[in-house]
């Protein structure tokens, strides 16, 4: 059976990804997936189902029908094995400064939405984009090229608060970068706001056509990786799990294009 779909792996990436956590999991024989049961059914199964749980971002309770197994078996999975995951794919993400020498880099904000927790709902909410979730930073070269993924900030806060509690400003200190207008005064070069009272002057209306034809491709970069369904959809899980998960799903998607 293929799982392309299911995990967003071709079979070779998959079998590799699978012989690599094998490989980790042997060189630590203390390691609580070597006991019991989910060693037993070797490491296939276990491994799928973490990855479905991240491509498609179903409740539990789907993935364990799809599997044949017990919810709580696919909870153990995840919880057991997603560092793991972790783990060694992370050889496979970039120094962003190193990649990005040379290039122009293009930078975006994006909205991972999230359950209105009661006691965060207030932090979390957007009032740009009118729902609750943490706001991640995207960068990314004119070809759309995934170059970064920062760490999740509260999605209370806009893009010029997200850009410097990044590692960006650091990572990209000599690159020529571009952004939208949630960036001005970041040192990217942005489009030109319209003047108060007054209408932009031609030579800004075509200056701001090109840096938005530029930015096009950051949204594709952000458009791919949110073929991960944890972010393009509703994240229910922890809230304080959401860091680890944005580094996995960053590390599969540096791993699918080759880095």
């Amino acid at each position: 059976m293929g799982w392309n779909v299911t995990t967003g792996l071709d079979a070779d990436q998959l079998d590799e990804l699978v012989a690599r956590v094998h490989q980790e999991l042997v060189e630590d024989p203390d390691s609580p997936v070597m006991q019991g049961r989910l060693w037993a059914l070797g490491l296939y199964k276990p491994v799928v189902p973490v990855l479905f749980l991240l491509r498609q971002n179903p409740v539990q309770q789907a993935a364990a029908e799809l599997f044949g197994v017990s919810q709580a078996i696919v909870s153990r999975r995840w919880t057991a094995l997603l560092p793991v995951v972790e783990e060694v794919l992370t050889g496979h993400v970039p120094d962003p400064s190193e990649v990005s020498a040379g290039r122009i880099v293009l930078v975006d904000g994006t909205l991972v939405t999230t359950w209105d927790w009661r006691s965060e709902g207030t932090r979390l909410f957007s009032g740009k984009h009118r729902d609750t979730g943490f706001n991640l930073q995207i960068a990314a070269t004119p070809a759309g090229d995934l170059l970064a993924v920062s760490a999740p900030v509260a999605g209370s806060r806009h893009d010029m608060h997200a850009w410097h509690q990044s590692h960006f400003p650091e990572a990209f200190a000599e690159r020529e970068g571009i952004g939208d207008l949630g960036y001005v005064g970041s040192g990217l070069i942005t489009p030109r706001r319209k003047p108060p009272g007054q209408e932009r002057s031609a030579g800004d209306k075509a200056g701001n056509r090109s840096v938005n034809t530029l930015r096009a491709a950051v949204e594709r970069a952000i458009a791919h990786l949110k073929d991960c369904k944890t972010f393009a959809t509703r994240y229910r899980g922890p809230l304080t799990r959401l860091p680890d998960i944005v580094k996995v799903v960053t590390a599969l998607a540096f791993y699918k294009t080759g880095w």
